[in-house]
Parts: C-alpha cells; structure tokens; sequence
C-alpha cells in the first residue's frame, strides 16, 4: 500500500473518529475506491494500530527485549542501543511529516504537547520508557526523537555479578554498604549504568524499611514491598502548577522515611539532600553525573553553590553527610561497570575529598592498604542493622 493511501485512511479514521477496526478500515478503504482481501486488511488494520495508538514504526523496537534506547535522527536514521553500542536499524520513516506526527502523539499520551509554542518534550510514557523530542526550528535537521526503555525488572546485585559489572568482591562490598545503612551517591558520565546500579541496591533493602523515592522522570523500579514514589512536574501551557525536585524532597522528610533516594541530584534538592543526612537521616543516596569519582565534591559544589549555600558550608555538610561515592563506567566495547568504592574524607583545607576504598581493573578489584578503617566501619554498622 502506498503512503498517500495509509495516509488518506487514517485521516479518514480520524475525521470520522472511528477506531482501526477491521471494519472501519474496510469502509475506508470502500471510500477510496480501493478493494483489499482479508489478510491485506488485517495488517493495514496492525499498521494504522501502531499509528494511532502505539509507537508507530518503533514498535517493533520499544517491545525488543534487551533494547535501551530508540534514537530517530531522520526519517532515514533511526538508531538503536541494545547495551553494545549505538547500531543504526533498517527502520525508515516516510518523511519528517510522519516523524514529527508521531512525536506529538507519543506526547500527547504522556499529557503533554508539543509544537512551536512548546517545541520540545521530556516525559514519561504509559510503559515507563522516558521520551525526550524537540521539533524546529529548534532541531535544526527535523524533528528529533530520544526514547530510553527501562528493563522490565530491575538487576540484582548477583545479576550485575553474573553480567560482568561488578566482580565478586565488588559485589561483597556493594552488599555491606547498603546494609549498613551508608549514606552515598553513585557517579558516573550519562550512559554509564548509574541508575541500574541504584535499582540493585535498592532492591537489597527489601520489606525491611520504608523507602521514599524522589525522581525527575521515574525510571527506577526497586523492587521493595514498602516504597513511596514521586515524581516532579513540570508547568502546564499557562505557566502555573510546576512541582519541583527541592519541593517534594522537602515533602519527603515528612512522610517518615527509613530511607531517602533522589534519582539523580542535579540542582538545588542537593541542599535538602545534604541536610537530611546531617539530622538523621542514614543510609540515603541518588546519582549524579561525574566523569570521575574524584569530580564528584566539586560537582555538588557546584550545585549548592547555585542554591545559595557558601562554599565551606557545602564541603562541611558533603563531609559529614555522605560515607562514600560508587562510580560507574561504560567501557569502549559497551559493557557497564562498577569501577569503584571512594570514602569522602574532609582534606587538610576542609574541603571534600575522595579515597579509594576498591577499584576495580581489568575485571580484577584491589582494595586499597588504607582502607582498613572504612571497611571496619562498615562491617561494624552492617552487624549493628543486621
């Protein structure tokens, strides 16, 4: 079937605001002057399912298992990532008309819209998958389509293990952190496996504790028995109704946490974070970018900084709030994994540094001579919860 002819039917379908039916495709189909067999109207019926409802020509991809992110370009460069790399896939779009048309469905599912007074997007949809799409002028080459796909259930720590992410002893020390109720965040660079690590950390807590969980977009699926999920929101068309990350954090201590867990810290919530696990509050954590571990004090520095706490204070709350930092890696071939364990100590100019605990080479993790101390601590804290 041609294009202009798909193309006609559906907007007929609309105009009459009938559903794909067999039969209302049939008589669609009548209205043109076109007769098809069964079969041929059965899989134009499929085709115009996808268009109206679902993810059109991506279908196919969204419902591959072991897919994580659906890129579209071009209606001619569609791309995916299948956890080895970017690969371009043999999907072709008919024209920027047809991409730009599904963006703004796949928006408009998530509640939001997209066009030249709103012209770009960052949602999530009914299937968890997080959509971010900008349209021009703003893309400059057309409409442009980002889509990540989160795993149906999230690891265990024995699965990362078993996946080549983490080591044994990695493992072993992964598994004490998180039930001696250390406070951490894990870094990492985008890509790189931050929130799948957290999703196998979380998911160690269990029934045991109450998890409250502050994300910008939810991507995390724990799977724990007693966990509070929030999400913040964004503004409506008129400008009013926005909820942020800092409002529902604040929210969050309130509502009896046995645990906070901010997905990824990338504003001013880092100072509501800080100050939690100053009064309190053991064992919170989140992610948030870093091409190293050892970036990871200036990063938040940063961050509070634009919050309008000073630069000492920053450093004096990280010091005394947070236990250590987990990064994580994506290696050239693809693979994610857990490079290493760093404590957070206060330096000789009382500010935040890092010190590596366990570091992970060559798929062989060392721990540090001088980690004795830290890794005492945790044992002790971990016997203490235990």
């Amino acid at each position: 079937m041609s294009a202009s002819l798909l193309d006609r039917v559906r907007t007929r379908l609309i105009a009459g605001q009938g559903e794909a039916t067999p039969a209302h495709v049939a008589a669609a189909l009548r209205e043109e002057g076109v007769l098809l067999g069964d079969s041929a109207v059965l899989e134009l019926v499929e085709v115009l399912r996808r268009e109206l409802l679902g993810a059109g020509r991506l279908d196919p991809l969204l419902r591959s298992p072991g897919i994580t992110d659906v890129l579209v370009n071009a209606p001619d460069s569609v791309w995916i990532d299948d956890g080895s790399g970017l690969v371009r896939s043999d999907i072709r779009f008919t024209g920027e008309d047809e991409v730009r048309r599904l963006a703004q469905r796949l928006a408009a599912s998530a509640g939001r819209r997209l066009d030249d007074a709103a012209p770009f997007v960052d949602a999530r949809l009914a299937n968890g998958a997080r959509l971010h799409a900008v349209i021009p002028p703003l893309s400059s080459d057309g409409t442009a389509i980002s889509i990540r796909i989160p795993r149906a259930a999230g690891f265990t720590l024995q699965e990362l293990c078993d996946s080549g992410s983490a080591t044994p002893l990695m493992r072993e020390l992964l598994t004490d952190l998180i039930d001696s109720r250390l406070s951490f965040v894990i870094s990492g660079g985008t890509g790189a496996g931050k929130t799948t690590v957290l999703g196998a950390l979380l998911s160690r807590i269990g029934d045991k504790e109450r998890l409250v969980l502050v994300e910008d977009s939810a991507e995390l699926t724990p799977q724990c028995g007693h966990v509070v999920r929030m999400q913040a929101r964004t503004s409506n068309v008129e400008g009013a109704g926005v909820v942020t990350m800092r409002d529902l954090v604040r929210q969050s201590l309130r509502m009896r946490p046995d645990r906070l867990c901010i997905g990824e810290v990338r504003g001013a919530e880092v100072v509501e974070l800080l100050t939690a696990l100053n009064t309190g509050h053991e064992g919170g954590c989140g992610t948030v970018h870093a091409n190293s571990a050892s970036d990871v004090p200036a990063r938040l520095e940063a961050l509070a900084l634009m919050a309008g706490l000073d630069r000492i204070a920053v450093h004096s709350l990280i010091c005394a709030g947070l236990d250590c930092v987990i990064h994580v890696e994506r290696l050239v071939g693809g693979q994610r994994v857990v490079q290493g364990i760093y404590a957070l100590e206060r330096g000789s100019d009382a500010l935040a540094k890092v010190r590596a605990i366990a570091v992970t080479s060559d798929g062989v993790t060392k721990i540090d001579e001088h980690a004795g101390d830290f890794l005492t601590r945790l044992r002790r804290n971990r016997a203490v919860h235990s």
